[in-house]
């Protein structure tokens, strides 16, 4: 009896030690910058986001500085007309927000996020350079006028090269910054987990001061001094944040790169056509597992009941023989096969958020372009047209405050659920804003071409601009809510070594709208030229962009209940939380829900 008793308390001390050398160490396959494991104490969480979310502010102050902007100086500058431009700025948007694929590609599998961010950081201020270099540079000026007429073929050259080299540094930038700052926290450790989940608004709350400073002292200094001036300004911002960025590199948690994350779901996939005549075992707990304690990376996860099929990548054929024997491209265990299933599940997600992606797209080209024929006049002073996009970015912080301050805990009490709502159903209440930004812009168009059609000299000018406040403000609020649904849920239900890939899924979404937002452009261009008029004449006043936005929220609107009918079915990430090969269902509901 005494020996037992004894047995029983030294259990547990030594679970009290693991508990306090869990506090004291970070055991979640981070390491520090030396390839030690972290001291919670001194590493990560806020002291390291927050160098992070500082190279996030700096480079959303350049590139909206350049994005919101785009539309007109490819209309003023480069004498483009406005479909050309509109599609223009629309193509540049969709390889930026799709070279992440890559990028995120090349962070988890050989650079590792912290050098992936270091290395686009520096082709992107080097486009930064060339772009200054564009307007200064007497041989790459567009002419030598004030005022240009035709601009040289050079100039267009190094501005489209440039901005094309932006393009590719924020490739590497994106997804391997935002999940670099989301690695900072421990997700089995109940405090930090809850930090991470303040983490994404805190982060889009960072990068919408980035947003508001680029389209109001950029774009006035664009608009007020020159282009060249402004391009110095973004050039100076974007150093001085590499080097902030630089500084804070004894305070990050590291994750070291694993290899290409596509070869395990390969490997999955042939394993299970291989076994696919093999019977499935009666018990989903035979299906074959690695123990939680020969786990070297990640996190095991939990079986589920979807998609069968690529259970049988897990059968044991043999077990009699070792099962080291059979491989990896012939037995794979339970948790690649449930991360295989994941990146399946988010396909239809994915396709499902592209119509809200198609709808913010407009912000930046169609919205500013309407400013710019309105009345900008504040006294004496008059607003840059790109400026009145500051208003979605206040939208958007005002959203995101209210949501993380008010919302969560409130939410938190009535449900029980660490975040509250679900991401989906977060997503979702976003693209209801989209659908409101659509038909008041429609609204607000119509009104505008009615002033034009009664006094076609200054029709435009007779309504001042902030009769775009609500659908810009609209679009900003919904923005706190789609966005930032779509980064978390991206960066959570990846697996664990895809994450930077998450993130480049999520731009990915802006990105194939863009690129759709154009081909609706030209679609609905071609109809309705054969129907009698176009659309989209050679300038807003001979255009029925009114049209555009209805049609816009009829194809939202259907599209949010599709999304409603596939949130309704997803099953969430279930992460083990011991070693066995099945788990209930209804935790991965919890657990994210």
């Amino acid at each position: 009896m005494m020996m037992e008793q004894k047995k029983g308390k030294d259990k547990m001390r030594d679970h009290m030690n693991v508990g306090d050398d869990a506090e004291k160490w970070v055991y979640d396959s981070s390491v520090d910058h030396k390839g030690r494991v972290p001291l919670r104490a001194s590493t990560g969480v806020w002291k390291a986001s927050l160098f992070i979310i500082a190279i996030e502010f700096s480079e959303r102050l350049s590139y909206f500085g350049i994005a919101t902007s785009l539309i007109i100086y490819l209309t003023k500058v480069i004498h483009q007309d406005l479909k050309t431009a509109a599609r223009g700025v629309n193509y540049w948007a969709g390889v930026t927000t799709l070279m992440p694929l890559f990028g995120g590609f090349i962070a988890d599998a050989y650079l590792g996020r912290f050098y992936t961010v270091l290395v686009s950081s520096i082709l992107y201020l080097l486009g930064l350079l060339l772009l200054t270099m564009s307007w200064f540079v007497p041989s790459l000026k567009a002419c030598d006028a004030d005022v240009c007429v035709e601009p040289r073929k050079v100039h267009e050259v190094a501005f489209f090269l440039a901005i094309y080299l932006i393009s590719i540094g924020t490739g590497g930038h994106k997804p391997s910054l935002e999940s670099f700052g989301a690695d900072q926290f421990d997700d089995d450790h109940s405090e930090e987990r809850k930090k991470k989940m303040s983490f994404f608004n805190w982060w889009n709350f960072g990068l919408c001061s980035g947003c508001l400073l680029g389209v109001t002292v950029v774009v006035y200094v664009q608009d007020h001094v020159n282009w060249g001036v402004a391009d110095i300004i973004l050039t100076i911002v974007m150093a001085w944040s590499l080097l902030i960025f630089i500084v804070g590199r004894p305070y990050y948690r590291y994750r070291k790169p694993s290899g290409s994350p596509l070869t395990p779901m390969l490997q999955v996939f042939l394993a299970a056509i291989s076994k696919r005549k093999l019977p499935y075992p009666s018990n989903p707990a035979e299906l074959y597992e690695v123990p939680k304690s020969e786990k070297a990376q990640g996190r095991l996860l939990c079986h589920t009941k979807k998609l069968e099929f690529l259970d049988r990548a897990a059968i044991i054929e043999d077990k009699e023989h070792s099962i080291d024997k059979q491989g990896p491209w012939r037995l794979a265990t339970v948790t690649k096969v449930e991360e295989l299933k994941l990146v399946l599940n988010m396909i239809p997600i994915w396709l499902a958020t592209l119509p809200f992606g198609i709808c913010v797209a407009q912000a930046a080209t169609f919205f500013v372009k309407q400013g710019a024929t309105m009345n900008r006049n504040i006294g004496d002073f008059q607003l840059p047209p790109a400026s009145i996009f500051s208003l979605a970015a206040i939208g958007m912080i005002i959203s995101v405050t209210i949501y993380e301050k008010v919302l969560v805990p409130a939410l938190r009490k009535a449900t029980g659920n660490e975040r509250g709502i679900k991401i989906l159903q977060r997503i979702g209440i976003g693209m209801l804003f989209s659908i409101t930004t659509m038909i008041v812009a429609a609204l607000v168009e119509r009104k505008r071409l009615a002033a034009v059609k009664k006094d076609p000299v200054n029709g435009s000018l007779s309504m001042s601009v902030f009769w775009l406040a609500p659908q810009f403000i609209i679009v900003g609020a919904g923005d706190g809510f789609a966005l930032v649904g779509l980064q978390e849920y991206f960066y959570d239900q990846v697996p664990d070594s895809m994450r930077s890939l998450g993130i480049a899924f999520y731009l990915s979404v802006i990105g194939a709208a863009n690129f759709l937002s154009s081909l609706l452009i030209t679609l609905v261009d071609h109809i309705t030229e054969k129907g009698g008029k176009s659309w989209f004449g050679k300038d807003l006043n001979s255009s029925r962009l009114d049209n555009f936005y209805w049609l816009l929220a009829i194809i939202t609107m259907a599209n949010l209940c599709l999304f409603v009918f596939l949130a309704k079915r997803y099953s969430y990430k279930n992460v083990q939380s011991i070693a066995v090969a099945n788990c209930n269902e209804d935790d991965a509901a919890g657990s994210m829900a």
